[in-house]
């Protein structure tokens, strides 16, 4: 098992890595739009994602949607029987279709319809967002917000009850931390939730409390439950609006698909309408809550560009907000380890229940303990399992891992799933919550990929922006986006260029059972394309940050179309 899946994923490269003329040559699935109709794209730089040839000229995709021919123009056109439209790219580069491999969809869109606070620089301009708020709705209305993050702000710490209290007395406010595993309340908002000093931390949760024992206003996992049900849960109309509208942001940002992690089983059935209605042109690939589990197994609601076989389990928290398992205390909080999330016996129950209807499990880890026991909890349970080799689990982002742990990924075949942007916003405060000792296994890219394992690259959106040009900043660059770092940021953690585009290309494709039809540009598979302006294998940092998107393709259809 060890062998086969981190062979595989190697043997897979190798194969994707024939001559010109192997690659040049039709296969039966395309040979079918010879004597038809066809569309080359060409006149730009095209990067295949393959060994040989890396780069081509140009890309013929017939009608069906997938790539018939790849090569020089002038080879192509002359071998082809039938009509041609020529697509342009000019200075473009292209690139195989990528995809982000880890955010939340339905919350990218939720983000551009509701407060939106990942832009906020301190706490008095929190204050005076919700003042402005407060001015637009009647008293007594719930005002919601999402995407604070305290690093950087002058005062130095999270906002607190009374911050808010100073602003909106009559109107309950509940504002989601950035990484979405803590909120912050007002006083209006905690009285009617029914919260007061006496209530005890429930399991997987935590009351913040001052020196006094008394709530500060900030409550963290499983102890938001009571917060969050004060906001209105959306209707269908709603979710398909945030679902449609996310979809479409992301592919004008030049996304071709994205794993939709903790779905809810209720939007299942939206997406599928969606999609059939032409609303949704990215693919998916679904991870629901485990309430979701019979819908995984029975792959309910599945279209041709949308899967519904994974579940999703939480270990821990996030590191942020101190909710990440550590097997040490927290070296600027010694009076917690983080919060378990799960017990073992129940989980390993979960994965039976997947092993047994073939459903594929990724289990969010961020500590070092979270991430040792999500991969020996795996282990355990694919051990003896005849088709353990194509299980194909994963650790959703593997963030703290002590260096002795990074082996047991590729040993027991486990996918880790990481979030390139996260590194350079968390290790502004990763220092004070761990200590220099333990940032050696943080964000480990590269000590991951040279031990064997899958690394598959994404952006957590909304908790992060979701740009692949950031992402793919990050994970080459490995410096914030002003082109700082410090001590402990461990650059040699970052891939390579190459590295990266498999990450954010073939590596997806892998990790959702699809590397046979997306991931790289080669005959037979469908023409998933992502074209930006500058090309990201060869330009500076500070350049890279400034590529946009300029043409999203998804088979063959060009879903987006920016002017350079």
């Amino acid at each position: 098992m060890i062998r086969f899946l981190t062979a595989g994923f190697a043997l897979m490269l190798a194969a994707c890595g024939g001559s010109t003329d192997d690659v040049q040559a039709g296969s039966e699935n395309v040979e079918a739009d010879d004597g038809a109709f066809a569309t080359l794209y060409t006149g730009g730089t095209v990067y295949t994602g393959l060994d040989a040839p890396q780069t081509v000229e140009s890309v013929l995709v017939g009608q069906n949607g997938r790539i018939i021919s790849i090569g020089r123009e002038e080879d192509i056109v002359s071998e082809f029987i039938g009509q041609i439209d020529r697509v342009d790219l000019g200075t473009g580069t292209m690139f195989p279709g990528f995809v982000d491999g880890h955010a939340h969809l339905i919350g990218i869109g939720q983000r551009e319809l509701t407060l939106d606070l990942s832009a906020t620089t301190s706490i008095e301009q929190l204050k005076e967002q919700i003042a402005s708020e407060v001015d637009k709705v009647s008293p007594g209305t719930v005002i919601y917000g999402r995407g604070w993050i305290e690093t950087g702000w002058p005062e130095n710490r999270m906002p607190a009850a009374s911050d808010i209290d100073s602003v909106s007395r009559e109107n309950p406010v509940v504002l989601i931390r950035a990484d979405g595993h803590a909120l912050v309340a007002n006083s209006a908002a905690i009285e009617a939730a029914g919260i007061t000093d006496e209530t005890p931390d429930p399991d997987g949760g935590s009351i913040e409390r001052d020196d006094t024992a008394a709530a500060t206003g900030i409550f963290v996992d499983n102890a938001m439950a009571p917060l969050r049900a004060l906001v209105s849960e959306p209707g269908d109309q709603e979710r398909e609006a945030a679902l449609a509208l996310g979809a479409q942001v992301y592919a004008d940002r030049g996304w071709t698909g994205l794993h939709n992690m903790s779905v809810d089983p209720a939007e299942a059935p939206l997406m599928e309408k969606l999609d059939n209605q032409g609303r949704l042109p990215v693919r998916l690939h679904n991870a629901f809550n485990p309430d979701g589990m019979d819908l995984a197994s029975a792959r309910r609601h599945e279209t041709d560009t949308i899967q519904n076989r994974s579940v999703k389990l939480y270990m821990d928290g996030a590191l942020g907000s101190r909710g990440a398992l550590l097997f040490e205390p927290y070296t600027d909080r010694p009076d917690t380890m983080g919060l378990a999330l799960r017990a073992r016996n129940e989980t390993l129950t979960a994965f039976e229940t997947a092993l047994e209807n073939n459903v594929q499990i990724a289990v969010h880890a961020i500590g070092d303990r979270a991430n040792f026991d999500a991969v020996t909890w795996m282990s355990d349970a694919l051990a003896g399992e005849p088709n353990a080799d194509d299980t194909r689990w994963r650790v959703e982002h593997a963030q703290i891992i002590r260096p002795q742990d990074i082996p047991l990924f590729s040993e027991h075949g486990i996918i880790a799933s990481m979030q390139p942007s996260h590194a350079i916003g968390d290790l502004k405060f990763a220092p004070d919550r761990l200590g220099q000792a333990r940032l050696a296994g943080a964000y480990a890219w590269s000590s991951l990929l040279d031990a064997g394992a899958l690394v598959v690259s994404g952006s957590d959106a909304p908790v992060e922006v979701g740009s692949p040009v950031i992402e793919f900043y990050a994970a080459t660059i490995r410096k914030a986006v002003d082109g700082t770092s410090g001590r402990g940021w461990h650059p040699e953690e970052a891939m390579s260029r190459m590295e990266a585009l498999h990450s954010f290309t073939l590596a997806p494709a892998y990790a959702s059972f699809q590397e046979d039809e997306l991931g790289t540009i080669e005959p037979g598979k469908w023409a998933d394309f992502s074209v930006f302006d500058k090309d990201l294998m060869t330009v500076s940092g500070p350049e890279m940050l400034e590529t946009r998107a300029v043409m999203t393709v998804v088979a063959g259809e060009i879903v987006s179309a920016n002017s350079p």
